[in-house]
């Protein structure tokens, strides 16, 4: 239960940074995320996300997007 909690947050982080650094909605944001399967893959890398600094999970779905 505790890491769905953790999860939840750093998928939010991740939304939220995606969202101000291009100017665009958190709703817009999220849709991005769930086009291209990025919360998933956010989720399924948890454990070695958050072993990383929380901008880590932002790059990683920036990078996922800009693959796709």
């Amino acid at each position: 239960m505790l890491q769905q909690r953790d999860e939840n947050l750093m998928l939010v982080a991740a939304v939220e940074q995606y969202a101000q650094k291009y100017d665009i909605s958190t709703a817009s944001s999220f849709a991005l995320f769930r086009k291209y399967g990025v919360n998933t893959l956010i989720r399924n890398h948890y454990n070695a996300l958050h072993t990383q600094p929380l901008a880590e999970s932002f790059h990683f779905a920036e990078d996922i997007i800009k693959r796709k």
